[in-house]
């Protein structure tokens, strides 16, 4: 049977990390946690299980995950978010294919929890994400905080059966926290990729975004939790992009 390393990046995520190794027991042969420093009972919850605690500056969303995949010692790799939990189908599937590894990536379907409620609609399920695969097949790419597996041409891909629990916000306040965070992150990363943004594209994509979730997405089939996910969703578009502007006016600065 092949081993699995099992990867997490972490801080401050003493919230949910302890559900996230819980599921990865009878799975993972290894479990490699790269922590950004956390000031809160991350370490001492991680210390509980038997993992590879390793402490590394932060240097984006995609550079700390190739680097935590670096450290994995076996090549086939399940990398979870500190925020997710496997369920107990989705643990089936996996222990399932330990024994004949047929491709290259294994596709999740992930399911979101929103202030208490599991969303179904607007891109909340499927949420589908690579989350299983041969670390020699591909590498952790894309703007920052939008990190992607891309695997290499020719690799092959398939879904496996199960959800994968993943704990999105519980609270309006943690969103807006996010969303703050978030878009100054994406600003940053669109600034180095030399994108612009001009007087009304930080409203367009407001609009867009509102519009493509909420009423093409199917997200007010979601409630009223689908209405405030969607607004949110939607500014954090919009400051993304009027930070942009912000900074495209400041680097004109002499």
């Amino acid at each position: 049977m092949a081993k699995i390393s099992a990867v997490i990046i972490t801080l401050n995520e003493e919230l949910h990390i302890g559900k996230c190794l819980s599921s990865l027991e009878g799975i993972a042969d290894e479990i490699v946690v790269v922590d950004s420093f956390s000031t809160d009972s991350t370490e001492e919850i991680c210390r509980r299980f038997n993992v590879r605690f390793i402490k590394h500056k932060f240097e984006g969303y995609v550079e700390q995950k190739n680097f935590a995949l670096s450290l994995a010692t076996f090549p086939h790799v399940l990398s979870l978010d500190a925020d997710e939990e496997l369920s107990d189908e989705l643990k089936s599937s996996i222990l399932r294919i330990k024994d004949n590894f047929k491709y290259d990536g294994y596709i999740f379907d992930r399911m979101n929890n929103y202030c208490g409620k599991w969303m179904k609609h607007s891109g909340f399920y499927p949420d589908k994400h690579l989350r299983l695969f041969d670390k020699t097949k591909g590498r952790w790419t894309g703007p920052n905080p939008h990190d992607n597996f891309i695997l290499n041409p020719g690799s092959r891909g398939i879904r496996l059966k199960g959800v994968l629990y993943h704990w999105y916000f519980s609270s309006f306040e943690e969103h807006l926290d996010n969303m703050n965070r978030f878009s100054t992150i994406s600003a940053n990363a669109y600034l180095k990729e030399g994108r612009k943004a001009g007087l009304c594209t930080a409203a367009f994509h407001m609009i867009w975004r509102f519009f493509r979730s909420f009423i093409l997405g199917a997200g007010f089939l979601n409630g009223y939790l689908g209405y405030v996910s969607c607004s949110i969703s939607a500014y954090t578009s919009f400051m993304k992009y009027a930070k942009l502007r912000r900074l495209n006016s400041m680097v004109k600065k002499p």
